[in-house]
């Protein structure tokens, strides 16, 4: 997804054999808002929730303001729900969770937004906090197109306050006119880093993201909390690794893949989609998603306490669910909305490279959840010594 986009399941554990991202991709205590995600801890504790806009099912107000990740709507959803329903809608996009947490805390709520896109992970202390408006379902009836393997997870069992809007995973992409050995696993793209792609070499700009390229190369629980294992991917990643790298940006799909800017690229997978239907010679370019492991994430749907168009909100979250209109969502960006049979239907339409969409039972098996826990700080300052290793 271009600009800012991008974006990682579902069903319950006993339910099926995916796995829930809670994080990563949207670090708690990660990238550019840490302050803000300092204060949101800070409001934790304080108590006193914010009260919530409610809709009642009246008319729609005349407008909607989204915020969300950049990039990550369809344009022509976007369009046809103000020629069909009438409000024109602004969207602003945010660079990570703790941004969008640090604006709401801010503004008390809402700064202005109706719609808002957390990670999964941050929905409890959203709510607890009074961030989050409960969800009037009852104006929400095309949720029956969603797959009840992503509904009801452990952030929100019984739905109240989210949806799920999208999920994925990440891996990288590698130019094979650049790069003619074939690259199979984390441990591959390390070393071609250090080699073949030095100083062309692109990782997404998030702590969690970077200290996991180790963890998962190395078979350890990229959750960890272990001194001596976090000390030694500080080592590698600032010492050995960060020398190499040319570029931390978390939206190459929109830049660095289709002009083959960059030569190694880590990457989400809607956003490698994304890229290399952009390309102007896709062949060059090759994807694996990363292994031994790597992550899984799931973004939702909520709307802002106080939202000032809550009608319109509700309105809008119900149409995107349709199933026209998920389908058109899945092939704009690139990745898993979680609607029934969304594979099948997406195949039946010979959508492009679906295999960056969808995944088997045994690579979903591979992606594994991140944590809150207290290594939060050491993963963020190891990301910023190695954006300044690396001359960022």
């Amino acid at each position: 997804m271009p600009e800012q986009p991008s974006v990682r399941i579902l069903a319950s554990r006993a339910a099926a054999p995916l796995l829930v991202k809670e994080l990563t991709r949207r670090r708690f205590l990660s990238v550019t808002a840490l302050a803000g995600g300092a204060a949101f801890l800070a409001a934790c504790s304080s108590g006193g929730a914010q009260p919530s806009a409610s809709a009642t099912g009246g008319d729609l107000e005349g407008s909607l303001s989204i915020y969300s990740w950049g990039d990550y709507d369809a344009p022509e959803v976007l369009e046809s729900f103000t020629t069909e329903f009438g409000p024109t809608v602004r969207v602003d996009s945010f660079g990570s969770n703790e941004e969008l947490i640090a604006k709401l805390v801010a503004a008390k709520g809402t700064g202005g937004y109706d719609i808002i896109v957390p990670t999964g992970v941050f929905i409890p202390q959203m709510v607890e906090n009074g961030l989050i408006a409960k969800l009037n379902k009852d104006l929400i009836p095309n949720i029956q197109y969603m797959d009840p393997a992503y509904l009801g997870r452990e952030w929100d069992p019984d739905n109240e306050y989210s949806i799920c809007k999208a999920w994925g995973t990440t891996g990288f992409v590698y130019d094979k006119t650049v790069i003619t050995r074939e690259l199979k696993t984390w441990g591959d793209f390390l070393d071609c880093a250090q080699k073949e792609a030095s100083g062309r070499t692109s990782v997404l700009d998030d702590p969690a993201e970077i200290t996991g390229m180790y963890y998962w190369a190395n078979g350890i629980d990229w959750n960890t909390t272990d001194p001596a294992q976090i000390d030694a991917c500080e080592d590698f990643i600032v010492n050995t690794l960060a020398p190499h790298i040319a570029a931390f940006d978390s939206y190459p799909g929109s830049g660095a893949i289709p002009n083959a800017t960059a030569a190694l690229i880590e990457v989400w997978n809607g956003d490698a989609r994304q890229g290399i239907l952009n390309s102007s010679d896709p062949d060059r370019w090759q994807w694996v998603l990363g292994s031994p492991a790597t992550e899984l994430w799931m973004d939702n749907w909520a709307i802002a306490a106080s939202a000032p168009h809550p009608e319109a909100a509700h309105a809008f979250i119900n149409y995107v669910l349709t199933p026209e209109n998920a389908l058109l969502e899945l092939d704009y960006i690139g990745y898993h909305t979680g609607a029934k049979d969304i594979q099948q239907i997406a195949e039946a339409e010979g959508l492009e490279m679906l295999d960056l969409v969808f995944f088997t039972p045994e690579q979903i098996a591979t992606m594994k959840d991140g944590e809150v826990n207290e290594a939060q700080e050491r993963t963020v300052e190891i990301w910023n010594k190695a954006k300044a290793a690396a001359g960022a």
